[in-house]
């Protein structure tokens, strides 16, 4: 036998050549499967941090859908769960008797018939107990095929979003430890969202329940009791670098927003939303920018902007 080269195989010792065989389609079964298991993943997390993890921006209904109903009323949140907001927004007060209310004014001039039915102006939210503010007519004012709506209860707002949804609680006042001690009693820890323009209030909540996802609110409107300049008031490095501090974990600011500071919360683990947004080309350019949410008075407009989007 002649001697072999150096790249032969000797005949007795080849081996077949192999060859890399890609993966077909999935089965049915296994497509199911796969889907099932992601679907349990997905059922281990709590509701808020399983919409933070979507790749895609958010749409989430500002007071609810004020477009179609009186804003912050049950009606409201209807439609808004209707639409397929991903979030449900609303603000809450304590009445006098230290149960949260929903309503989104310190007074009751605006969006009740407080000033008819009790003859005076400018009467605080909170110096009236729930079952007084409960007697008002909160829908009137909108159209009249609303008379008679309520002002809501916190805790039955509550109920009916987290049913079908999510809800973006906003608080403007009242302290930390009332709201944490409700979730805990209602096991909402995470099932929804708390945010505030009081960033003080964001740190105590924080210190009281790390694990609560928060949003803060900005831009403040003065700092030390300087009115900032609009060019202030633009989303940076520096804000994000304080809402991070405060222990929040979604940026909710207004219109003012650029990609480098988008980028910058990004790369913390930030998300940020922008509020409140109602023109699809204003909503495009934020999406532009990296936003991750946008709060809406017309989630149906921004699903539509949505699906249009090359």
């Amino acid at each position: 036998m002649p001697p072999m080269r150096d790249n032969e195989q000797h005949p007795a010792i080849s081996t077949p050549m192999t060859t890399q065989r890609r993966p077909g389609p999935l089965t049915p079964i296994a497509a199911l499967a796969l889907a099932l298991a992601a679907t349990a993943f997905a059922a281990d997390r709590p509701a808020a941090e399983t919409l933070l993890a979507e790749k895609r921006p958010l749409v989430i209904g500002h007071r609810g859908y004020p477009a179609l109903a009186p804003e912050n009323t049950l009606p409201s949140f209807e439609f808004a769960l209707a639409a397929g907001a991903d979030l449900v927004e609303l603000d809450y007060y304590h009445a006098s008797d230290g149960i949260p209310v929903v309503i989104h004014d310190a007074d009751l001039d605006r969006t009740t018939d407080a000033k008819t039915r009790w003859q005076a102006q400018k009467i605080r939210t909170e110096s009236r107990s729930s079952t007084d503010l409960q007697t008002l007519d909160a829908g009137s004012w909108y159209n009249r095929r609303y008379a008679g709506t309520r002002i809501p209860l916190l805790n039955e707002a509550l109920d009916l979003i987290q049913k079908k949804g999510v809800t973006l609680i906003e608080r403007k006042a009242g302290d930390p430890r009332a709201l944490v001690e409700l979730l805990h009693q209602r096991q909402w820890i995470n099932q929804l969202v708390v945010q505030s323009f009081d960033w003080e209030y964001l740190r105590e909540f924080h210190r009281l329940e790390p694990r609560q996802i928060l949003g803060a609110l900005g831009p403040p409107g003065s700092v030390g009791g300087r009115k900032l300049t609009d060019e202030e008031k633009a989303l940076s490095q520096a804000w994000v670098d304080q809402v991070r501090a405060l222990g929040a974990t979604i940026v909710v600011w207004n219109r003012q927003v650029t990609q480098p500071a988008v980028d910058y919360a990004h790369s913390l683990g930030l998300k940020v939303w922008a509020y409140t947004i109602n023109e699809a080309p204003l909503a495009n350019t934020l999406w532009d920018a990296g936003v991750d949410g946008i709060i809406t008075d017309n989630p149906a407009v921004i699903w539509r902007a949505r699906a249009l989007r090359q």
